[in-house]
């Protein structure tokens, strides 16, 4: 920048210089003094037009120079954070493989060094069985947040019932927090869509386990499927911490991971919601985050 100003400086004097010079040669070569003060006048008017265009063409290149550099300094910046979270999220992917796999290998040792009565074996095996389930989704959640980058997610799409769908996955997978009626629901029946099956129960695995991640105190979520001016609505809310209001878009991007202290602390990759968002958006269902009463979050699709 400071060249290119540099340069503009001096080919401005060296207009001067040469119109100067001609300026002179006019003023020798006629006897008219008519002749001379047009000519003078003319290239008078000749070099405030050059020294018009030198700065204003400088100037516009000055601005695209400065617009040039904002863009690159944006876009470094993304990448600076983009890397950053990348690390946090292998870091965070590494240590939620490791959890449940030495978790998994300690209740099996134990069931082969030690000499246990039925229910205890039970037990360990249904711990161990519990890990299993939580690698496998982790898993499938990171192919997936790579096929969402690849655009190879594929969408099989089919006429089911919205409504068995969310009740069956709930079932399957959060009948524990059903039964100790940390998760209750209500669900309207007959209520069908076109969508993929398996990619809408993975939306909904994944905000019930978001909205028990985030809830610290105790677990408290209700879930709503219903029609409402024939539009379908699914909520979820919980008494969590919540969502602060500038954080509630940023929450679907990819490694995100709210800045709160306490959700710091809390397992987490930071794909979970990305992925969600992803699937809403390729089904054209809207989702938005409001504040639950007293504390907690609502999640809210309209399909």
């Amino acid at each position: 920048m400071l060249q290119f100003l540099w340069w503009e400086v001096l080919l401005v004097r060296q207009s001067n210089n040469i119109i100067s010079l001609k300026q002179n040669l006019a003023a020798l070569s006629s006897s008219d003094d008519q002749i001379i003060l047009r000519d003078i006048a003319e290239l008078q008017s000749k070099k405030n037009a050059q020294v018009y265009m030198i700065v204003g063409e400088g100037t516009v290149f000055l601005l695209f120079l400065l617009f040039g550099i904002y863009q690159v300094r944006k876009s470094m910046k993304r990448e600076n954070e983009l890397a950053n979270q990348k690390n946090n999220f292998i870091l965070s992917v590494s240590h939620e493989l490791k959890t449940p796999i030495a978790a998994t290998k300690l209740q099996l040792q134990t069931l082969l060094k030690h000499e246990l009565d039925r229910d205890k074996q039970k037990e360990l095996l249904h711990n161990a069985l519990n890990e299993t389930s939580r690698l496998h989704k982790l898993v499938d959640n990171v192919l997936m947040a790579n096929q969402i980058d690849n655009n190879n997610l594929t969408v099989q799409k089919e006429d089911l019932s919205l409504s068995e769908l969310t009740e069956n996955t709930l079932q399957r997978y959060f009948s524990e927090y059903i039964e100790k009626k940390n998760i209750s629901f209500s669900i309207e029946k007959g209520l069908r869509y076109v969508g993929d099956k398996e990619l809408l129960a993975s939306v909904i695995i994944n905000l019930i386990e978001n909205a028990i991640k985030y809830s610290f105190e105790q677990i408290h979520i209700d879930v709503t499927l219903k029609s409402v001016h024939q539009k379908i609505i699914l909520e979820i809310k919980d008494q969590g911490c919540g969502i602060p209001d500038k954080e509630k878009d940023h929450v679907f991007h990819k490694f995100y991971r709210s800045g709160l202290e306490n959700n710091r602390k809390t397992k987490g990759t930071g794909i979970g919601l990305f992925i969600v968002k992803s699937i809403c958006d390729l089904h054209h269902i809207s989702i938005k985050i409001s504040d639950n009463q007293p504390k907690g979050s609502i999640f809210h699709l309209q399909f």
